[in-house]
């Protein structure tokens, strides 16, 4: 067996402690789009968004976030968080929002939901192997 098809069980736990530390973060962002505090409120409507969007974020969310805690749909959950994180990023870019403390606060979210997935997943190492040997 080649070793990027190996999975040990301390990267696969490696892997999920990095995903719940992502996972942890994307239910308290969903838990304040479905409970509206005044911050998220504010947050919302300073990206230009207006108040009624907020629930439907959330589901989106919530629904990105479920797929990529199933093992079997890890990969389509972790693509699709990327999308979303990118258009977080997007709209902090589009207000002006400060580069280091708003606008990359996604990317390093994203960045923490590949390499969970990362470590959990062989086919995901196999496949960026197979990639980066062609």
């Amino acid at each position: 067996m080649k070793p990027e098809n190996t999975t040990t069980k301390k990267m696969v736990r490696a892997g999920w402690i990095i995903s719940t530390v992502a996972i942890l973060f994307l239910l308290f962002d969903i838990f304040g789009k479905f409970m509206k505090p005044e911050p998220v409120l504010k947050g919302t409507m300073q990206l230009g968004y207006p108040e009624s969007m907020i629930t439907p974020i959330g589901i989106i969310l919530l629904i990105c976030t479920i797929l990529y805690i199933i093992p079997r749909t890890s990969l389509l959950g972790v693509v699709l968080l990327t999308g979303y994180l990118g258009g977080a990023v997007a709209s902090n870019m589009r207000v002006d929002s400060p580069l280091f403390s708003n606008t990359l606060f996604p990317v390093y979210f994203a960045i923490l939901a590949w390499a969970g997935i990362y470590f959990r997943s062989a086919s995901l190492r196999k496949l960026i192997s197979h990639r980066t040997l062609q």
